[in-house]
């Protein structure tokens, strides 16, 4: 009887977990013309970039911009235009153009 109980509430608990939704996230991976590389991520539930860029992670709030996506935050500004153009600008070096790996 006991172990009918468990293989139930066991069989509950998988099912459970199956049922949960899972986050949506979207990784990208970018090198850069100037030699940088670096990832950024992007969650469903946030509208943030978060960015790992010269071995440091940082977040990035999203700015209004009328062509694209700009990013900025801790001297990191990263732009996606609509034609696909994605540019990167940190630690006071010049802007750079990226492309994904």
């Amino acid at each position: 009887m006991m172990r009918g109980k468990v293989i139930i509430i066991v069989g509950a608990a998988v099912f459970a977990m199956g049922a949960l939704p899972a986050c949506a996230q979207t990784f990208q991976n970018y090198s850069c013309a100037d030699g940088s590389k670096f990832i950024v991520g992007f969650y469903a539930y946030d509208k943030r970039a978060h960015i790992q860029v010269d071995g440091r992670p940082v977040t990035l709030a999203r700015r209004f911009t009328l062509s694209g996506a700009r990013y900025s935050g801790a001297d990191v500004t990263l732009r996606m235009l609509k034609d696909g153009v994605v540019t990167l600008k940190h630690a006071r070096r010049a802007l750079t153009a990226c492309s994904t790996i």
